[in-house]
């Protein structure tokens, strides 16, 4: 009897759980990295050893991966966050291991390095500038307006902002002087949509299309996904697939899970930003979901190169979606509608992070977002019966300050 395959889990804290659930299902072991913020709730039970980083940066975490390959070389690894990706693929790259690339991986990291990458492939995508200040960015964006100024490595919508007027370009510059480089890119016009799929040795196994959306502008954050999307449009639907496939082989993806986002405009679907790491907002329970199958452990084989196939799904058997309840600014006095809508036949989860007397900021990112409703129906029709019913029973009261 061969011993059991050793997986190497790159952060973990609430999101990335499923990893180790779907890990100790297979019965691997297991050991994680995870950061200082989420040691003490670290699921032990799920994991022989952790080893805990306590720094931010892709260096700390770079530190930790190579500590715990030190100990053990593992049969696979699985990066969990942005933070993680590098950490991950340069292990990975050193050991030979099933993973994203490293050039995937610093491509994915840097939204600029992105847009350059994607000109060279001929990837649609928006006229862009990089600047190290964005007040070397005036004159360029009163001269395109509406633009979107964007920081190059955050995630979660944070630091996003669209420009719409000379007045705005003026006061952001004012503003966001001295923040360093920042990308400032022609704002596309146009509905948005995500694309994750698992990739094994640059073949696409499995895609999904996931509706987004969001607050209006000039932030941007995601309220609701809806998974299972398809486009009645062929030609549109010829073009994501062009698109998407022209992504993966301009960053030079390998295996793995891959997350990008697109809007489509009045030229057809251009690229915002591609991601080799699980993407956030309980997307992966949503998508599992939508096709029947564990999505984590999907990840897991591809990482340890165990069979896959038999396990993946390509049409759905459901319709589900995510969704982030928002309230107006100030402090919270009352929720009421959680207990309703959770007795809904569609709603899977209610989790919420906030509950009466905590503050509401404005909502300017998706960290400021006070949870979730997760909602999975027998069919599109009754996925909007549900999402009418959330927005509609659960309430939450706040006092403005």
């Amino acid at each position: 009897m061969s011993a059991p395959k050793d997986l190497l889990v790159v952060g973990v804290g609430t999101m990335g759980r499923p990893y180790l659930e779907a890990a100790a299902r297979l019965g691997l072991r297991v050991r994680a990295v995870e950061a200082a913020a989420g040691w003490e709730s670290r699921p032990v039970d799920l994991a022989e050893s952790f080893y805990r980083v306590d720094g931010h940066e892709e260096e700390d975490w770079t530190a930790a991966v190579a500590r715990a390959v030190a100990d053990r070389v593992p049969d696979g690894l699985v990066s969990f966050a942005e933070p993680h990706v590098l950490a991950g693929a340069l292990a990975q790259e050193r050991l030979g291991l099933p993973g994203p690339s490293l050039h995937a991986a610093v491509i994915s990291r840097n939204k600029a390095l992105q847009r350059a990458v994607f000109a060279a492939h001929g990837v649609p995508q928006p006229e862009h500038l990089l600047v190290p200040d964005v007040a070397e960015a005036r004159s360029w964006m009163q001269e395109r307006l509406p633009v979107v100024v964007k920081p190059l490595t955050r995630a979660g919508s944070e630091g996003v902002e669209l420009v719409r007027t000379a007045e705005e370009a003026a006061e952001i510059v004012a503003r966001r002087t001295g923040e360093g480089k920042v990308l400032v890119e022609e704002a596309v016009q146009g509905p948005e949509f995500s694309w994750e799929a698992l990739v094994r040795d640059g073949e696409v196994l499995f895609e999904n299309v996931t509706a987004k959306e969001t607050t209006p502008p000039p932030y941007f954050v995601e309220l609701t996904h809806r998974c299972a999307h398809r486009f009645e449009d062929d030609e549109l639907a010829s073009q994501v697939q062009a698109l998407t496939r022209g992504v993966l082989n301009a960053i030079g993806m390998r295996t793995g899970l891959v997350h990008l986002e697109f809007k489509v405009g009045r030229n057809g679907p251009a690229l915002m930003e591609i991601a080799v790491r699980t993407p956030g907002d309980y997307l992966p329970d949503a998508v599992g979901l939508a096709y029947g199958f564990d999505l984590y452990e999907a990840v897991i084989r591809l990482a340890l190169g165990l069979p896959v196939d038999e396990l993946i799904r390509t049409e759905p058997v459901s319709w589900p979606a995510t969704h982030f309840p928002t309230a107006a600014p100030g402090t919270i006095t009352a929720i009421s509608g959680a207990e309703e809508i959770l007795a809904h036949p569609s709603v899977v989860r209610v989790r919420l992070r906030k509950k009466p007397g905590d503050t509401v900021l404005p909502l300017t990112s998706s960290s400021r977002r006070m949870g979730h409703v997760l909602v999975d129906a027998p069919s599109p029709t009754e996925r909007e019966d549900a999402l009418k019913h959330v927005r509609e029973t659960l309430n939450i009261t706040t006092e403005q300050h």
